[in-house]
């Protein structure tokens, strides 16, 4: 395909696997500067988009304006006005897929990812387990672009880039000496969420060592959690309910190192270049969902021949009768947020 195209490219959710195609898309951009994407997601992620030039951010409401297969043409037709040469379709569901066929149904290009979905089952299955590292789910996401007859190399590097700090956060900045580290310490599955009680001994330990410690991700419940310990901890701050999504990039962005599990919090980080601790229980970074630019040897996890058992972490550990994520000791993880802090 030749420059000066537009490109439409779907994907809807979720928050993690749309900040991974951020990431993706931004040195897409850079390698192709005459493309115009045109980015379909939920209108809560935008702020993921918005320092990608030659991109435009249209708004999927599944829920109202875009339900059911009516809403789903409705967003076709909205889309037609872009004029689009191809769709990147890098979901693969039922809204993505009825998407395209109106597409194609006008002689529109389109491709579609390889999720890798037998390979992927082969890596959890108990017995006869194929335990080998798949393909990463960005490279998945550029090979689509690749079928589209684009050159797109990803460079797999954490690019640091301090964006401007929130006015209503200068006040969690005033100490310019003191390492600051991001803790994400939820998830929506809670079998990929580390026992909060060992969460709390990490937090005292890190406290202790005169780090700031900013803890994201979550609702109303996992805010009540967080501001017992921000009240419990020294230098300890909720801001989880506080900050906007586009205000929590930024807060991100300047922070030092993040502590994640496998969840969003650990994309966030990548979008904005900061290395990422993080803690895996039942998924495993083979998988292919490790934070893009991160490296493996900040994954902590324990080896035991029935992990992995989940690819989302949607199912309980099958290690025993402990969960093997809270087999791991908090002094491990303290340990290796020193050691990346230390250089």
């Amino acid at each position: 395909m030749s420059s000066n195209q537009k490109i439409i490219v779907l994907r809807f959710s979720a928050m993690g696997d749309v900040a991974m195609v951020a990431s993706v898309l931004r040195e897409f951009s850079a390698q192709n500067p005459t493309v115009e994407l045109i980015m379909v997601s939920r209108p809560a992620f935008k702020p993921f988009f918005d320092h990608i030039p030659h991109l435009i951010f249209h708004p999927i409401q599944p829920k109202t304006i875009h339900k059911g297969i009516v809403g789903l043409y409705k967003l076709y037709r909205e889309l037609c006005t872009y004029k689009p040469d191809a769709v990147a379709d890098l979901h693969d569901n039922l809204r993505s897929r009825a998407i395209s066929a109106f597409f194609r149904l006008t002689g529109t290009e389109i491709k579609r990812i390889d999720k890798g979905r037998a390979e992927k089952k082969a890596l959890i299955r108990l017995n006869n387990k194929i335990f080998k590292p798949l393909k990463k789910t960005v490279e998945r996401y550029a090979d689509v672009f690749r079928q589209l007859g684009f050159n797109i190399t990803l460079s797999h590097k954490i690019n640091k880039s301090p964006l401007e700090i929130p006015a209503k956060a200068h006040h969690l900045f005033t100490n310019k000496t003191a390492k600051k580290v991001g803790i994400s310490p939820f998830a929506q599955h809670i079998y990929k969420v580390y026992a909060l009680e060992k969460m709390e001994e990490v937090i005292a330990s890190l406290t202790g060592m005169g780090y700031e410690l900013f803890i994201f991700g979550g609702g109303e419940k996992e805010k009540v959690i967080a501001e017992k310990w921000a009240k419990t901890y020294k230098n300890t701050y909720n801001l989880i309910g506080t900050f906007n999504l586009t205000e929590e990039l930024a807060i991100i962005s300047n922070l030092d190192v993040m502590l994640s599990m496998d969840s969003s919090g650990m994309h966030m980080a990548s979008l904005v270049g900061v290395p990422v601790v993080s803690v895996w229980g039942p998924t495993h970074p083979y998988a292919g969902f490790l934070g893009y630019g991160q490296l493996e040897s900040d994954c902590i996890q324990i080896d035991h021949p029935a992990r992995p058992n989940s690819i989302y972490g949607n199912k309980p550990c099958l290690c025993g009768v402990e969960n093997c994520i809270d087999l791991i000791k908090p002094e491990t993880i303290v340990n290796k947020i020193k050691e990346k802090l230390n250089g």
